[in-house]
């Protein structure tokens, strides 16, 4: 019976696979394989695709916006307004020179101006939308030399309208040079006649359902000759952009 066993013994042991030690070095976790986390990278995917998707959608966005108000536009035909010096009523005007012992009425060393001339301007708008108008300033000048200014107020213009604005301009007592008070003496004394000249711009904006345009300028530039004796108004020609009217 020992032998029989031992014989069994011996049989099963020549039928099992002898494997060599593993080395010193071995460790099992070395030899798994590491794999990317799938889900990071399909969201990071997924956001980059939703902003392509956003700015695509601005985009469009944008140029159809673009396109509607171009449509608009050429579809109102804007004109560019129209703003004229009506009249110009004088209320005052007053000279004084002073002349020394020495020399007669005619030169004078200096002399000043007192004036208050009120001008009435007209807004025409033949546009089918609204206007908005910008405060303006004018100045009233004699041979290039400032006197004083008036101002319009801002304000909106209906489609389809008129409108008259006024303002007054008064210079008190302004000082002008020995060569520009003798010409303002001659022209008052023997031609009855003081000419000054009116300046300004008008900015402008046009009103499209809400939007907006870019203003638009407006020159104007007068020249009137006032009556000191009549007190009144004697002559008056407006350009408009350079435009005689």
């Amino acid at each position: 019976m020992t032998s029989g066993t031992e014989m069994t013994g011996t049989h099963q042991n020549h039928n099992q696979i002898i494997r060599p030690p593993p080395p010193s070095s071995y460790n099992p976790r070395h030899n798994q394989h590491y794999y990317p986390n799938s889900s990071a990278s399909s969201s990071s995917a997924s956001i980059k695709g939703c902003c392509c998707c956003l700015f695509l959608l601005f985009s469009f966005l944008a140029l159809l916006a673009i396109a509607v108000v171009l449509v608009i536009f050429l579809a109102v035909k804007p004109k560019k307004p129209e703003f004229n010096l009506q009249q110009v009523g004088v209320q005052y005007i007053n000279l004084a020179a002073t002349n020394p012992p020495s020399d007669t009425v005619n030169s004078p060393s200096s002399a000043s101006i007192s004036l208050a001339i009120r001008m009435l301007f007209t807004a025409r708008n033949d546009n089918k939308v609204g206007i908005k108008y910008e405060e303006s300033t004018f100045n009233i000048m004699y041979r290039g030399i400032p006197l004083g200014r008036g101002t319009v107020p801002g304000f909106y213009q209906p489609a389809h309208s008129v409108r008259q604005v006024q303002t007054t301009v008064s210079v008190d007592r302004v000082n002008l040079l020995q060569t520009d008070a003798a010409d303002l003496v001659r022209d008052a004394s023997l031609n009855d006649r003081v000419e000054l000249r009116i300046m300004g711009d008008v900015r402008a904006k046009i009103r499209i359902i809400g939007l907006t345009s870019p203003a638009v300028q407006v020159s104007i530039d007068c020249a009137i000759a006032i009556s000191p004796r009549k007190q009144s108004l004697a002559y008056k020609q407006c350009g408009f952009d350079g435009l005689q009217l």
